[in-house]
């Protein structure tokens, strides 16, 4: 592994142990074995090297919507410290690029639900940002709890998302004012 791309994978070890903030270029230059001096010759600053160990992971879930979670393995440490550091960024140029990589994959989940709700597969009557979000958010949480070295696998959580989206998981009425008597369509608690 080249001086670098060390430098950006001990970095990531770091931001997902104790977090950016807490995370100093010192701290990083002792992960590498090298001098503080030596880090800033490859990175002009903290934040340059999050935006470089971000970039390829965010780059990744444009390829596909199955990369969302197949990306939290082997990479899984990048997407959780992208998940967990977003406030962090400086406003510059990468950090621009990097936004409009989410801004891109959100869109296409959102165009994804659109389409699906289009040809009749999905439910037309919901908001498709919210759904997109709403399982975009459920599957980035992974970051939060998921353990590669743990007992679930991806497939296995793949698996369980597919079904709790695509089929719920009530066993009995899917209908919302059968689960929660007094419950109107509109959102609110019937009178």
């Amino acid at each position: 592994m080249d001086r670098r791309t060390e430098i950006l994978r001990r970095s990531a070890e770091l931001f997902e142990s104790q977090g950016v903030s807490n995370t100093s270029v010192e701290d990083i230059a002792n992960a590498v074995g090298v001098k503080r001096e030596a880090i800033y010759y490859y990175f002009k600053s903290r934040p340059d090297i999050l935006l470089e160990v971000l970039m390829p992971s965010s780059r990744a879930l444009l390829t596909g919507i199955r990369n969302n979670l197949d990306s939290f393995t082997p990479g899984y440490l990048e997407m959780t410290v992208a998940l967990r550091e977003h406030h962090f960024f400086e406003n510059n140029k990468k950090s621009k690029i990097l936004q409009e990589q989410w801004t891109e994959y959100g869109d296409t989940w959102v165009d994804i639900i659109k389409q699906g709700q289009e040809n009749g597969e999905f439910n037309n009557g919901l908001n498709a940002k919210i759904i997109a979000f709403g399982l975009l958010g459920m599957c980035n949480w992974m970051s939060r709890w998921y353990d590669p070295s743990g007992e679930v696998t991806i497939d296995e959580i793949i698996e369980n998302y597919f079904t709790m989206t695509s089929t719920g998981i009530a066993a009995g009425p899917t209908d919302l004012e059968a689960v929660l008597p007094g419950f109107r369509a509109e959102g609110t608690a019937a009178e």
